[in-house]
C-alpha cells in the first residue's frame, strides 16, 4: 500500500494547554513558551554570572541584577514587537490612523478580549536592544559586556518561542512535496487550493494524497518552518555562541555575531516560510504574487529585507568595535 509523503498536523495539539477546561482554558502554549524562554535566558545568564562574564570594576553583579536586566528587556521587547507588528506588517494602516489601538486588547467590532495578537521579531529586537542599553546606563555597567551575555542566552529562549508558534499551528511555511511536509489545519481556512487546477492535481499525486469524491478544495502540505527556525535560529545559534563565549576578542563581538548569524539564517529560512498574504513579496523578480511558493531566489519578503539590514548592521558594528579594540591595545 502506498504511504503518503507528508505528515498530518497532530490532532491532539491545541493552542490551549487545557482545552475545554473552565478557567484553565485561557492558558495557551504560546504564552507558556514565553515563560520557558525567559526562564531559560535567566538560567544561561546565571551561569555566565558564575563565570565572571558580567562583573565589572566597582560593580558586583547579583542574581537580582540579572532578573532586573531581563525584566527591563522583556518590557521593551514586547512594546517594540507590538509597535513594529502593527505599523509595519498591518497593511490596513488602521494603527497609523488610530495608534491608541496598538495596545488595545479587545476586538474593535465584537469587543471580545483577543490579547495583543501580532508580534514582530525585528521590532522585539530593536525594543529589547533599547531596553538593555537603558538598563546598563542606569546601573552604570558596560553595555557591550552585558549585551554579549544576553545574546548568548537569547537563542536558547528563542527555541521555545518558535516551538510555541508550531503548537499554535501558525507561521507555517510554503507548500512542499518533501516527505516531512505537514498539513496545518489553520491553513485550510486561509489558503486551500482548487482541485480543478492541473498543477494542484500533480502536486497531490506526488504527495500521495487521496481526494474524496467531489472534493473542491484541498489543504496542501507545507514546510514546518517554525521547527526550522527553532532548530537553526535557536539550538544551532545558541551552541555557536555558547562555544565562543569564552573566546571573544573584544566586548560586543558576541552581540554583533548574534545579529549577523540570526540575520543570515532567518534570511534563508524566509525562502521556506510563507509571508503575510496582504504583503506578499516586497521585491518580485518575476512578477509572481503567489506567496505559497517561491519560484526565484530574487523574490524577497519583508523579513528578508529586515534581515539584510541586520546583517549589514552587525558587520558594521563588529568592524567598529574591532578597530576600537585595536586602538585601545596600542
Amino acid at each position: 500500500m502506498f504511504s503518503p509523503l507528508y505528515i498530518n498536523y497532530p490532532s491532539w495539539i491545541h493552542p490551549e494547554v487545557f482545552p475545554n477546561v473552565p478557567v484553565l482554558g485561557i492558558i495557551r502554549w504560546y504564552g507558556l513558551m514565553y515563560v520557558f524562554a525567559f526562564a531559560t535566558a535567566f538560567i544561561v545568564l546565571k551561569q555566565e554570572l558564575k563565570e565572571g562574564a558580567l562583573d565589572s570594576p566597582g560593580h558586583k553583579t547579583t542574581e537580582d541584577d540579572i532578573f532586573s536586566f531581563i525584566a527591563t528587556g522583556i518590557v521593551f521587547l514586547l512594546v517594540g514587537a507590538r509597535i513594529f507588528s502593527t505599523l509595519v506588517y498591518d497593511s490596513s494602516k488602521l494603527y497609523w490612523k488610530k495608534p491608541w489601538l496598538i495596545f488595545w486588547p479587545f476586538d474593535t467590532v465584537t469587543h471580545e478580549f483577543t490579547g495583543l495578537a501580532g508580534m514582530s521579531y525585528h521590532g522585539g529586537f530593536i525594543g529589547g536592544l533599547i531596553g538593555m542599553i537603558v538598563w546598563c546606563k542606569m546601573h552604570k555597567v558596560p553595555v557591550m559586556k552585558w549585551i554579549d551575555a544576553m545574546c548568548v542566552a537569547i537563542p536558547a529562549g528563542y527555541f521555545f518561542g518558535r516551538l510555541g508558534n508550531f503548537l499554535n499551528g501558525e507561521l507555517y511555511g510554503r507548500i512542499t512535496t518533501m516527505p516531512w511536509g505537514m498539513v496545518f489545519p489553520r491553513a485550510k481556512a486561509y489558503e486551500s487550493f482548487s482541485t480543478s487546477l492541473e498543477w494542484v492535481q500533480a502536486f497531490v499525486a506526488k504527495c500521495g494524497m487521496t481526494l474524496e469524491m467531489g472534493q473542491v478544495l484541498v489543504n496542501l502540505p507545507r514546510h514546518p518552518s517554525q521547527l526550522y527556525e527553532a532548530l537553526l535560529e535557536g539550538v544551532v545559534l545558541f551552541l555557536l555562541l555558547w562555544f565562543l563565549r569564552k573566546h571573544k576578542s573584544f566586548d560586543g563581538f558576541l552581540g554583533a555575531l548574534y545579529t549577523i548569524g540570526y540575520g543570515v539564517v532567518r534570511f534563508f529560512i524566509e525562502y521556506f516560510r510563507q509571508p503575510d498574504s496582504d504583503l506578499g513579496f516586497r521585491i518580485s523578480a518575476n512578477g509572481s504574487k503567489a506567496i505559497y511558493e517561491n519560484t526565484s531566489l530574487l523574490n524577497i519578503s519583508t523579513g528578508q529585507i529586515l534581515c539584510a539590514l541586520m546583517i549589514l548592521g552587525g558587520l558594521v558594528l563588529m568592524l567598529v568595535l574591532y578597530l576600537n579594540s585595536k586602538k585601545t591595545q596600542q
